[in-house]
């Protein structure tokens, strides 16, 4: 294991007599779509609401870090693995709600719910208004925070309102009070999604199909699907496209170690078998460079790296 240890009380030993599932050493590669990564030095998956908060109180207080891994779709962990405690909220922590009006309803989802799971409760209902989030993978909690999307509508769009945890409490904010733009909800420091609220209304049932549809085949023919990838590596800066940039410069294609920056979208990066996280790293930092030093455009990563890393592979 690389992981190096908090050098504060042991994260196991703070937890202990909490209702919480701990896994030391937990190998967190089969937790994130592009599948590389080292460990975390603990792994926590809280049974209760009550515990979760438990286990963010007391990490603050012995100044342990806490990371949260949702659906693992746009995260690149470090080769050394995650210090402190990682956070993994199971879908069934929290109730799934539904509540229909007499033009469309909310559904409450929590935050380790799939956000397929929305996608199945809209049709379910013959509600719309979630067609863009159709076919991302990831969780309810990573759509939120990353206000994930695509170009035909983001998470905000749909969302009504969020419950947040902190080390002092859970509570509920509306759309209406969080600061989100592009790729980006800002949340309050040290606070968590725990749930999510959407507003989904009636509509045209086979427009939306048709939509749905429609997207999801565009993505198939266009982004390397069916190979480990960590989605779309940078945001597309104002009026271009990252894809555009990093295949002008020539790197389309291009290998370091086991990854790869597809050579069917360049704003992908894929692990062909063998990557590292410093391999993919390492193809992020080549894009940024050339991009830069071809255009002045300074690409902003979408990929989340979290953890300690290590040197990429020759």
């Amino acid at each position: 294991m690389h992981v190096t240890a908090t050098s504060a009380a042991a994260p196991a030993r703070l937890v202990s007599d909490l209702e919480v599932e701990t896994t030391a050493g937990a190998p967190l590669a089969p937790w994130t779509s592009i599948r590389v990564g080292g460990p975390a030095e603990l792994l926590v998956r809280p049974r209760t609401p009550d515990a979760l908060v438990a286990v963010l109180s007391r990490a603050r207080s012995e100044g342990i870090p806490v990371h949260v891994l949702g659906g693992g779709a746009n995260t690149l962990v470090g080769d050394r693995g995650i210090p402190g405690i990682t956070l993994k909220i199971p879908a069934d922590l929290f109730p799934e709600e539904v509540l229909a009006g007499t033009e469309g309803g909310t559904v409450t989802l929590g935050a380790g719910a799939a956000i397929a799971r929305l996608i199945n409760v809209m049709k379910a209902r013959r509600w719309v208004g979630g067609e863009f989030l159709a076919g991302i993978p990831g969780s309810i909690g990573g759509a939120v925070a990353m206000n994930a999307g695509t170009k035909n509508g983001e998470t905000e769009r749909a969302l009504d309102a969020v419950e947040l945890a902190t080390a002092d409490g859970v509570g509920w904010v509306p759309r209406s009070a969080l600061h989100i733009r592009y790729r980006f909800t800002e949340l309050p420091a040290g606070a968590l999604v725990t749930r999510a609220r959407f507003r989904l209304s009636t509509g045209d049932l086979a427009a939306s199909k048709a939509a749905m549809e429609a997207d999801l085949g565009y993505r198939k023919r266009t982004q390397p699907l069916s190979q480990p990838n960590c989605g779309s590596v940078f945001t597309n800066p104002p009026g271009d496209h990252a894809g555009r940039l990093i295949d002008a410069v020539g790197l389309k294609g291009t290998i370091l170690g086991g990854a790869q920056i597809s050579a069917q979208h360049a704003n992908w990066i894929v692990n062909l078998g063998s990557a590292t996280a410093a391999d993919v790293s390492g193809l992020i930092e080549l894009a940024l460079r050339r991009v830069q030093e071809a255009t002045g455009i300074v690409l902003v990563p979408e990929v989340k790296r979290v953890g300690a890393f290590g040197e990429a592979s020759q």
